[in-house]
């Protein structure tokens, strides 16, 4: 949560040659004074734009405020401990439960993102007990701040933070006090964090939930730093994850689809314009979509149904799956850029398959569409229709009415 990648001869004779080049000539023309049926719709045209004002699934980010996902992102790492917390520790015990995060998230931007980050392992003590920093649901921007201001200051006779383009902040696993794992991002206009002459825009403070959740937790909450809203439900009384489970990194940060959505690696920029298919207008599209743990290929189509609002089908593999659960298929989601971070931003469709194929497993999550199944919203006018698979992707028909 945050607080607020050799020919061979020609023995034609010369008057066929002549003559083919003339209808050559006049198929050319033809191709470009008539239009093409049911053309695929540029990619721009299915980018939404986002309403909230803060991170949601828009593609307008204000990288004035958020930190742009692509190339080196350079980070300090730093450790505190507390009057009432002491550490007893070496700090590389804490670090090493969260610094795979960085391979983690190398891999799922298909190497256009790499966090370099400089731990500096020795503890630095906090000036107040754990107890004072309010790490609560609920916790405001103002007293989140302060704690980045605190441990910033008391890590920086020994840290030089002019070359750093964000901090993670690591407590003793003794502070039972800071629980949970909130981004930081500078608001503009105030005062915020400096040192060494650079203003700290972003941080990750993590919390006791690090020990349970690892180096996934790296890649969920450096990404809120790009813009990226929870996909999980902020209310509480009712599931945290029915919107989309762990089919993705910002929801249900433990779940079995290691793998952001082929929709936020768009993006983040980590999946090219090239690599989308867009159905904006009527019209229908075939196309063969590689999963998106693969970096080349297609890897999602899209098809807008307002200002705000598309679906996106995508192919998926390597996920955990259970003992019997069927791990590849199509996942089909609505995305909604009007839809405030931890309300339901994106939400999978469920598949829920009349019966299981042939071989008996049964479909993970019911959200994977198999080959010879179908999702339609006659409201939207949509229907993606799963028309062959393969061990790398799908192939599949999306169409707009």
């Amino acid at each position: 949560m945050s607080t607020r990648p050799g020919s061979r001869p020609n023995h034609r004779p010369t008057a066929t040659r002549g003559l083919s080049a003339a209808l050559a000539a006049a198929l050319l023309l033809l191709l470009l004074v008539a239009p093409t049926a049911d053309a695929a719709d540029s990619p721009s045209a299915c980018a939404l734009r986002g309403t909230t004002g803060w991170t949601d699934e828009g593609h307008d980010t204000d990288y004035s405020v958020f930190r742009r996902p692509v190339g080196t992102v350079k980070v300090g790492m730093l450790f505190v401990d507390f009057p009432d917390a002491p550490a007893t520790e070496a700090p590389s015990e804490d670090s090493a439960q969260i610094t795979a995060g960085a391979d983690w998230l190398w891999y799922a931007s298909y190497g256009r993102t790499w966090l370099a980050i400089d731990q500096h392992q020795r503890w630095v003590r906090m000036p107040r007990a754990s107890t004072d920093y309010g790490f609560a649901r609920g916790l405001t921007h103002e007293t989140h701040e302060a704690y980045v201001k605190d441990a910033v200051a008391a890590a920086d006779p020994y840290v030089d933070f002019s070359g750093y383009d964000m901090v993670y902040v690591v407590p003793t696993r003794h502070a039972a006090a800071i629980s949970f794992t909130p981004t930081y991002v500078y608001e503009s206009g105030t005062a915020g964090v400096v040192a060494d002459g650079r203003r700290v825009k972003w941080a990750v403070t993590f919390g006791q939930d690090m020990w349970h959740w690892g180096a996934k937790l790296v890649a969920h909450e450096t990404a809120h730093t790009f813009g990226l809203p929870d996909l999980y439900a902020f209310e509480t009384g009712n599931d945290a994850h029915r919107f989309v489970g762990g089919w993705d990194v910002m929801g249900l940060i433990g779940g079995r689809g290691p793998q952001f959505f082929a929709w936020h690696s768009w993006k983040l920029g980590w999946t090219g314009d090239g690599q989308v298919v867009c159905r904006a207008t009527k019209g229908s599209d075939t196309v063969y979509l590689t999963a998106v743990e693969y970096g080349s290929g297609t890897k999602l189509a899209v098809i807008r149904t307002g200002p705000t609002t598309a679906y996106v089908v995508e192919s998926r593999r390597g996920i955990q799956a259970d003992a019997g659960s069927c791990s590849t298929g199509a996942l089909v989601y609505r995305v909604d850029a009007s839809v405030q971070t931890g309300q339901g931003p994106v939400r999978v469709m469920d598949a829920k398959p009349a019966a299981a194929p042939a071989g008996g497993c049964r479909p993970l999550d019911d959200a994977l569409f198999w080959a010879g199944e179908s999702f339609t919203d006659a409201a939207a006018g949509v229907r993606i229709d799963v028309l062959a698979a393969d061990g790398y992707g799908e192939t599949v028909r999306i169409a707009k009415s």
